[in-house]
Protein backbone atom coordinates (compact mmCIF):
# COMPACT_ATOMS: atom_id res chain seq x y z
CA UNK A 1 0.00 0.00 0.00
CA UNK A 2 1.10 3.32 -0.83
CA UNK A 3 0.21 5.95 1.60
CA UNK A 4 0.94 9.98 2.08
CA UNK A 5 0.25 11.23 5.50
CA UNK A 6 -0.38 15.01 5.50
CA UNK A 7 0.49 16.34 8.95
CA UNK A 8 1.72 19.40 10.75
CA UNK A 9 3.48 17.79 13.16
CA UNK A 10 6.12 14.91 12.87
CA UNK A 11 9.33 14.30 14.94
CA UNK A 12 11.39 15.56 16.62
CA UNK A 13 8.63 17.34 17.80
CA UNK A 14 8.68 15.50 21.67
CA UNK A 15 4.75 16.53 22.56
CA UNK A 16 1.57 16.92 21.21
CA UNK A 17 0.44 15.64 17.97
CA UNK A 18 4.17 14.66 16.57
CA UNK A 19 4.71 11.73 18.24
CA UNK A 20 1.66 10.05 17.24
CA UNK A 21 1.88 10.94 13.26
CA UNK A 22 5.90 9.32 13.92
CA UNK A 23 5.30 6.35 15.58
CA UNK A 24 2.00 5.79 13.09
CA UNK A 25 4.37 6.17 9.66
CA UNK A 26 6.88 4.16 10.94
CA UNK A 27 4.96 1.32 12.23
CA UNK A 28 3.26 1.67 8.65
CA UNK A 29 7.18 1.10 6.83
CA UNK A 30 7.34 -1.82 9.28
CA UNK A 31 5.02 -3.70 7.89
CA UNK A 32 5.82 -3.24 4.54
CA UNK A 33 4.09 -0.09 3.18
CA UNK A 34 5.58 2.80 1.12
CA UNK A 35 4.63 6.40 3.40
CA UNK A 36 5.34 9.72 2.32
CA UNK A 37 4.93 12.38 5.16
CA UNK A 38 4.38 15.80 4.19
CA UNK A 39 5.33 17.91 7.51
CA UNK A 40 5.47 21.02 8.67
CA UNK A 41 8.92 22.78 9.97
CA UNK A 42 9.04 21.02 13.68
CA UNK A 43 8.13 24.41 15.98
CA UNK A 44 6.27 22.59 18.70
CA UNK A 45 6.07 23.10 21.57
CA UNK A 46 8.27 26.51 21.83
CA UNK A 47 6.56 27.78 18.46
CA UNK A 48 9.84 28.23 17.28
CA UNK A 49 11.55 26.91 14.73
CA UNK A 50 14.23 23.98 15.66
CA UNK A 51 17.46 24.08 16.13
CA UNK A 52 19.03 22.12 12.69
CA UNK A 53 16.01 22.40 10.55
CA UNK A 54 16.06 25.34 7.54
CA UNK A 55 13.08 27.21 7.67
CA UNK A 56 12.39 26.70 3.80
CA UNK A 57 11.61 22.98 4.68
CA UNK A 58 13.61 20.32 3.38
CA UNK A 59 13.15 16.67 1.75
CA UNK A 60 15.00 13.46 3.12
CA UNK A 61 14.43 9.99 4.39
CA UNK A 62 14.52 8.60 7.90
CA UNK A 63 13.75 5.53 9.37
CA UNK A 64 12.31 4.41 5.84
CA UNK A 65 9.94 7.32 5.82
CA UNK A 66 10.16 9.47 2.84
CA UNK A 67 9.82 13.13 4.64
CA UNK A 68 8.68 16.54 2.99
CA UNK A 69 9.30 19.30 5.26
CA UNK A 70 7.25 22.53 3.81
CA UNK A 71 7.35 26.15 5.47
CA UNK A 72 5.17 27.64 7.06
CA UNK A 73 4.32 30.81 9.10
CA UNK A 74 5.54 30.59 13.03
CA UNK A 75 4.30 33.20 15.53
CA UNK A 76 6.15 33.81 18.17
CA UNK A 77 2.78 34.93 20.35
CA UNK A 78 -0.24 32.37 18.97
CA UNK A 79 -2.78 34.46 19.40
CA UNK A 80 -6.47 33.42 16.90
CA UNK A 81 -5.57 35.09 13.81
CA UNK A 82 -2.33 34.11 14.08
CA UNK A 83 -2.70 30.50 14.18
CA UNK A 84 -4.85 30.92 10.99
CA UNK A 85 -2.21 32.54 9.13
CA UNK A 86 -0.02 29.53 10.97
CA UNK A 87 -2.24 26.65 9.29
CA UNK A 88 -3.07 28.22 6.09
CA UNK A 89 0.11 29.00 5.40
CA UNK A 90 1.03 24.98 5.95
CA UNK A 91 -2.11 24.16 4.02
CA UNK A 92 -0.43 26.25 0.97
CA UNK A 93 2.84 24.82 0.83
CA UNK A 94 1.67 21.48 1.65
CA UNK A 95 -0.40 21.93 -1.25
CA UNK A 96 2.22 22.47 -3.82
CA UNK A 97 4.04 19.86 -2.10
CA UNK A 98 1.11 16.90 -3.01
CA UNK A 99 0.97 17.88 -6.17
CA UNK A 100 4.87 16.43 -6.97
CA UNK A 101 2.69 13.03 -5.63
CA UNK A 102 2.45 10.17 -7.94
CA UNK A 103 -0.47 8.02 -7.34
CA UNK A 104 -1.14 6.19 -3.98
CA UNK A 105 -3.81 3.88 -2.37
CA UNK A 106 -4.97 5.94 0.52
CA UNK A 107 -4.10 9.98 1.83
CA UNK A 108 -4.79 9.92 5.14
CA UNK A 109 -4.66 13.22 7.08
CA UNK A 110 -4.18 14.34 10.54
CA UNK A 111 -6.42 17.46 12.27
CA UNK A 112 -5.19 19.67 13.60
CA UNK A 113 -4.66 20.87 10.95
CA UNK A 114 -8.09 20.87 9.67
CA UNK A 115 -7.60 23.84 7.05
CA UNK A 116 -5.17 22.21 5.47
CA UNK A 117 -8.07 19.22 5.17
CA UNK A 118 -9.12 19.83 1.49
CA UNK A 119 -5.65 19.49 0.23
CA UNK A 120 -5.95 15.95 1.13
CA UNK A 121 -9.44 15.49 -0.78
CA UNK A 122 -8.47 17.29 -3.52
CA UNK A 123 -5.36 14.89 -3.97
CA UNK A 124 -7.20 11.55 -3.00
CA UNK A 125 -9.46 12.54 -5.80
CA UNK A 126 -6.77 13.54 -8.15
CA UNK A 127 -5.01 10.27 -7.91
CA UNK A 128 -8.12 7.59 -7.29
CA UNK A 129 -6.99 7.36 -3.47
CA UNK A 130 -9.16 6.79 -0.19
CA UNK A 131 -9.77 9.51 2.00
CA UNK A 132 -9.37 9.75 5.57
CA UNK A 133 -9.08 12.00 8.33
CA UNK A 134 -7.64 11.57 11.37
CA UNK A 135 -9.17 14.22 14.00
CA UNK A 136 -6.81 14.96 17.24
CA UNK A 137 -8.82 17.67 18.30
CA UNK A 138 -11.47 19.35 17.28
CA UNK A 139 -9.85 23.12 17.04
CA UNK A 140 -12.57 25.41 15.54
CA UNK A 141 -14.48 24.62 18.84
CA UNK A 142 -11.71 24.26 20.89
CA UNK A 143 -10.45 27.71 19.85
CA UNK A 144 -13.99 29.19 20.55
CA UNK A 145 -13.89 27.43 23.80
CA UNK A 146 -10.66 29.05 24.63
CA UNK A 147 -11.14 32.94 23.01
CA UNK A 148 -8.78 32.12 20.53
CA UNK A 149 -11.88 32.45 18.13
CA UNK A 150 -14.58 35.00 18.89
CA UNK A 151 -17.99 33.74 18.45
CA UNK A 152 -19.64 35.58 15.64
CA UNK A 153 -19.10 35.76 12.02
CA UNK A 154 -15.93 33.97 12.25
CA UNK A 155 -17.07 31.14 14.20
CA UNK A 156 -20.26 30.74 12.59
CA UNK A 157 -18.28 30.55 9.21
CA UNK A 158 -15.23 28.03 11.16
CA UNK A 159 -18.14 26.10 12.06
CA UNK A 160 -19.51 25.79 8.24
CA UNK A 161 -16.25 24.94 6.87
CA UNK A 162 -15.64 22.37 9.62
CA UNK A 163 -18.25 20.40 9.02
CA UNK A 164 -18.28 20.54 5.14
CA UNK A 165 -14.43 19.34 4.95
CA UNK A 166 -15.47 16.42 7.56
CA UNK A 167 -18.40 15.36 5.67
CA UNK A 168 -16.61 15.04 2.65
CA UNK A 169 -13.91 12.11 3.59
CA UNK A 170 -14.37 9.06 2.57
CA UNK A 171 -13.87 7.65 6.32
CA UNK A 172 -13.17 9.62 9.93
CA UNK A 173 -11.63 8.65 13.02
CA UNK A 174 -11.45 10.03 16.28
CA UNK A 175 -9.39 9.42 19.25
CA UNK A 176 -12.02 8.45 21.22
CA UNK A 177 -15.43 7.58 21.32
CA UNK A 178 -17.27 10.83 22.34
CA UNK A 179 -14.95 12.62 19.74
CA UNK A 180 -16.52 9.37 17.54
CA UNK A 181 -20.02 10.43 17.70
CA UNK A 182 -18.96 14.16 17.38
CA UNK A 183 -17.70 14.30 14.27
CA UNK A 184 -20.65 12.27 13.13
CA UNK A 185 -22.89 14.92 14.41
CA UNK A 186 -20.52 17.27 12.29
CA UNK A 187 -21.44 15.31 9.15
CA UNK A 188 -19.09 12.20 9.01
CA UNK A 189 -20.52 8.71 7.63
CA UNK A 190 -21.52 6.66 10.64
CA UNK A 191 -20.59 3.35 9.06
CA UNK A 192 -16.93 4.95 8.46
CA UNK A 193 -16.46 6.83 11.67
CA UNK A 194 -14.19 4.68 14.01
CA UNK A 195 -12.33 5.12 17.09
CA UNK A 196 -8.72 4.85 16.97
CA UNK A 197 -6.90 5.56 19.85
CA UNK A 198 -3.53 7.18 20.59
CA UNK A 199 -1.15 4.98 22.68
CA UNK A 200 1.37 5.55 25.55
CA UNK A 201 4.95 4.47 25.05
CA UNK A 202 6.42 1.00 25.87
CA UNK A 203 4.64 0.75 28.99
CA UNK A 204 7.85 -2.14 30.11
CA UNK A 205 9.82 0.68 29.96
CA UNK A 206 7.78 3.72 31.56
CA UNK A 207 7.36 0.90 34.78
CA UNK A 208 10.63 0.13 35.17
CA UNK A 209 12.10 3.49 35.12
CA UNK A 210 13.67 5.24 38.17
CA UNK A 211 12.96 9.11 38.94
CA UNK A 212 16.04 9.32 41.49
CA UNK A 213 18.48 10.52 39.64
CA UNK A 214 16.17 13.53 37.25
CA UNK A 215 14.84 14.21 40.36
CA UNK A 216 17.83 15.18 42.03
CA UNK A 217 19.06 16.72 38.84
CA UNK A 218 15.92 19.08 38.72
CA UNK A 219 16.48 20.31 42.44
CA UNK A 220 13.15 18.77 43.69
CA UNK A 221 12.57 19.19 47.65
CA UNK A 222 12.00 15.80 49.73
CA UNK A 223 8.01 15.21 50.06
CA UNK A 224 5.06 14.06 47.87
CA UNK A 225 5.28 14.74 43.83
CA UNK A 226 2.61 16.03 41.70
CA UNK A 227 3.31 16.47 38.34
CA UNK A 228 2.25 18.16 35.24
CA UNK A 229 4.38 17.56 31.86
CA UNK A 230 3.41 18.97 28.71
CA UNK A 231 2.66 22.09 27.11
CA UNK A 232 1.44 24.89 29.00
CA UNK A 233 -1.69 26.90 27.30
CA UNK A 234 -4.88 28.23 28.47
CA UNK A 235 -6.85 25.56 26.48
CA UNK A 236 -5.11 22.55 29.36
CA UNK A 237 -6.43 25.44 32.08
CA UNK A 238 -2.79 25.06 33.81
CA UNK A 239 -3.47 28.16 35.47
CA UNK A 240 -5.27 26.18 37.92
CA UNK A 241 -1.86 24.31 38.83
CA UNK A 242 -1.25 27.53 40.55
CA UNK A 243 -4.69 28.07 42.37
CA UNK A 244 -4.24 24.58 43.74
CA UNK A 245 -0.67 25.37 44.81
CA UNK A 246 -1.51 28.97 46.59
CA UNK A 247 -4.46 26.30 48.60
CA UNK A 248 -1.95 23.80 49.58
CA UNK A 249 1.08 26.70 50.29
CA UNK A 250 0.70 25.36 54.12
CA UNK A 251 1.14 21.59 53.57
CA UNK A 252 4.23 20.96 54.52
CA UNK A 253 5.84 18.08 51.71
CA UNK A 254 3.20 18.86 49.13
CA UNK A 255 5.55 19.95 45.84
CA UNK A 256 3.71 20.86 42.33
CA UNK A 257 5.81 20.20 39.71
CA UNK A 258 5.34 21.53 36.48
CA UNK A 259 7.50 20.81 33.55
CA UNK A 260 7.04 22.11 30.22
CA UNK A 261 7.16 25.69 27.33
CA UNK A 262 3.51 27.30 26.05
CA UNK A 263 2.23 30.28 26.32
CA UNK A 264 0.88 29.86 30.26
CA UNK A 265 4.59 29.22 31.14
CA UNK A 266 4.80 32.75 32.36
CA UNK A 267 2.21 33.09 34.27
CA UNK A 268 3.27 30.13 36.51
CA UNK A 269 6.73 30.82 36.54
CA UNK A 270 5.36 34.64 37.89
CA UNK A 271 3.09 32.30 40.47
CA UNK A 272 6.01 30.26 41.51
CA UNK A 273 8.21 33.13 42.67
CA UNK A 274 5.79 34.06 45.75
CA UNK A 275 5.14 30.07 45.71
CA UNK A 276 7.97 27.79 47.56
CA UNK A 277 6.13 24.45 46.86
CA UNK A 278 5.32 25.20 42.89
CA UNK A 279 7.99 24.21 40.74
CA UNK A 280 8.52 25.04 37.04
CA UNK A 281 11.05 23.03 35.20
CA UNK A 282 11.65 22.66 31.68
CA UNK A 283 10.55 19.92 29.36
CA UNK A 284 12.06 16.93 29.08
CA UNK A 285 13.79 14.96 26.29
CA UNK A 286 11.51 12.62 25.53
CA UNK A 287 14.34 9.81 26.21
CA UNK A 288 13.91 10.52 29.76
CA UNK A 289 10.44 10.70 29.98
CA UNK A 290 9.90 7.31 31.63
CA UNK A 291 12.34 9.09 34.00
CA UNK A 292 10.35 11.98 34.81
CA UNK A 293 7.17 9.87 35.15
CA UNK A 294 8.54 7.49 37.76
CA UNK A 295 9.17 10.84 39.89
CA UNK A 296 6.10 11.49 40.51
CA UNK A 297 3.93 10.34 43.30
CA UNK A 298 0.78 11.49 41.12
CA UNK A 299 -0.03 12.93 38.30
CA UNK A 300 -2.61 15.86 38.05
CA UNK A 301 -3.85 17.33 34.94
CA UNK A 302 -6.47 20.01 34.04
CA UNK A 303 -8.96 20.94 31.53
CA UNK A 304 -10.91 23.47 30.21
CA UNK A 305 -15.24 23.05 30.81
CA UNK A 306 -15.27 24.25 27.05
CA UNK A 307 -12.95 21.67 25.71
CA UNK A 308 -15.04 18.53 27.05
CA UNK A 309 -15.24 15.98 24.15
CA UNK A 310 -13.09 18.74 21.88
CA UNK A 311 -9.82 16.84 22.31
CA UNK A 312 -8.65 14.09 24.96
CA UNK A 313 -5.44 15.07 26.79
CA UNK A 314 -2.41 13.06 24.60
CA UNK A 315 -0.09 12.98 28.16
CA UNK A 316 -2.69 10.73 29.46
CA UNK A 317 -1.24 7.36 28.50
CA UNK A 318 1.89 7.66 29.93
CA UNK A 319 0.43 9.30 32.79
CA UNK A 320 -1.38 5.68 33.43
CA UNK A 321 1.05 3.47 32.28
CA UNK A 322 3.56 4.65 34.60
CA UNK A 323 1.68 3.08 37.48
CA UNK A 324 0.50 6.06 39.28
CA UNK A 325 -3.00 8.19 40.02
CA UNK A 326 -3.98 10.94 37.95
CA UNK A 327 -5.90 13.95 39.47
CA UNK A 328 -7.64 15.50 36.84
CA UNK A 329 -10.25 17.99 36.05
CA UNK A 330 -13.02 16.95 33.81
CA UNK A 331 -16.66 17.55 33.46
CA UNK A 332 -19.13 14.64 34.57
CA UNK A 333 -19.66 12.53 31.83
CA UNK A 334 -16.79 13.04 29.49
CA UNK A 335 -14.16 11.32 27.92
CA UNK A 336 -11.41 12.35 30.06
CA UNK A 337 -13.56 11.71 33.40
CA UNK A 338 -14.21 7.74 32.05
CA UNK A 339 -10.89 7.50 31.39
CA UNK A 340 -9.56 8.50 34.57
CA UNK A 341 -12.40 7.42 36.74
CA UNK A 342 -11.22 4.23 39.03
CA UNK A 343 -7.49 5.17 38.75
CA UNK A 344 -7.71 8.63 40.00
CA UNK A 345 -10.00 11.84 41.63
CA UNK A 346 -12.03 13.74 38.86
CA UNK A 347 -12.74 17.22 39.90
CA UNK A 348 -14.93 19.77 38.54
CA UNK A 349 -13.21 21.98 35.80
CA UNK A 350 -11.82 25.22 37.35
CA UNK A 351 -12.40 23.97 40.85
CA UNK A 352 -8.97 24.91 42.64
CA UNK A 353 -10.32 24.15 45.71
CA UNK A 354 -11.38 20.66 44.80
CA UNK A 355 -8.74 20.08 42.91
CA UNK A 356 -6.08 20.76 45.84
CA UNK A 357 -8.34 18.86 48.11
CA UNK A 358 -7.71 15.60 45.74
CA UNK A 359 -4.47 16.08 45.66
CA UNK A 360 -4.23 16.77 49.53
CA UNK A 361 -5.68 13.18 50.01
CA UNK A 362 -3.58 11.68 47.76
CA UNK A 363 -1.00 12.74 49.97
CA UNK A 364 -2.22 12.04 52.39
CA UNK A 365 -2.59 8.69 52.12
CA UNK A 366 0.02 5.81 50.51
CA UNK A 367 -2.41 3.29 50.30
CA UNK A 368 -4.80 5.30 48.31
CA UNK A 369 -2.22 6.25 46.00
CA UNK A 370 -0.85 2.37 45.77
CA UNK A 371 -4.13 1.27 44.76
CA UNK A 372 -4.97 3.70 41.97
CA UNK A 373 -1.82 3.23 40.56
CA UNK A 374 -2.36 -0.11 40.58
CA UNK A 375 -5.34 0.31 38.48
CA UNK A 376 -3.29 2.93 36.33
CA UNK A 377 -1.43 0.67 34.93
CA UNK A 378 -3.86 -2.37 34.12
CA UNK A 379 -6.00 0.42 32.50
CA UNK A 380 -3.00 1.03 30.55
CA UNK A 381 -2.36 -2.09 29.57
CA UNK A 382 -5.87 -2.83 28.51
CA UNK A 383 -6.83 0.24 26.74
CA UNK A 384 -3.08 2.12 25.68
CA UNK A 385 -0.44 -0.66 24.68
CA UNK A 386 1.11 0.66 21.74
CA UNK A 387 1.62 -2.41 19.58
CA UNK A 388 -2.27 -3.53 20.00
CA UNK A 389 -3.52 0.48 18.93
CA UNK A 390 -1.12 1.00 16.27
CA UNK A 391 -1.68 -2.48 14.73
CA UNK A 392 -5.47 -1.79 14.83
CA UNK A 393 -4.80 1.29 13.11
CA UNK A 394 -2.82 -0.32 10.60
CA UNK A 395 -5.40 -2.55 9.78
CA UNK A 396 -8.16 -0.22 9.50
CA UNK A 397 -6.35 2.04 6.74
CA UNK A 398 -5.27 -1.37 5.45
CA UNK A 399 -8.86 -2.95 4.95
CA UNK A 400 -10.01 0.61 3.95
CA UNK A 401 -7.41 1.13 1.12
CA UNK A 402 -8.16 -3.01 0.19
CA UNK A 403 -12.17 -2.48 0.15
CA UNK A 404 -12.39 1.31 -1.49
CA UNK A 405 -9.95 -0.11 -4.21
CA UNK A 406 -12.02 -2.98 -5.30
CA UNK A 407 -15.08 -0.98 -5.63
CA UNK A 408 -13.44 1.64 -8.04
CA UNK A 409 -12.65 -1.12 -9.67
CA UNK A 410 -15.50 -2.80 -10.37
Amino acid sequence: MNVVILGLNYSPEPIGIGPYTTDLARFLVGRGHSVHVIAGIPYYPDWALMDGFARQGARYTEEGVRITRVPHYIPSDPTGPKRILHHLSFAKNAARAMRKVEKVDLVLTIAPSLIAAPVALSAARRMGATSWLHIQDFEVEAAIATGLLAKGPGSAFGRRFEKAVISRFDHVSAISGPMVRKAVEKGADRARAVELRNWSENIDDLVAASGAKIRQELNIPNGIIALYSGNLSHKQGVDLIAHAARSLRLDDGINLVVCGSGGAREQLENAASELPNLHIRDLQPRRRLGELLAMADMHILTQIEGAQDLLLPSKLTNMLASGKPVVATAADGSGLAAEVKGCGIVTPPGDAAAFAKAIRELASDGKLRSGLGKAALLRAQERWAPAVLLEEFALALENAAETDGCKRVE
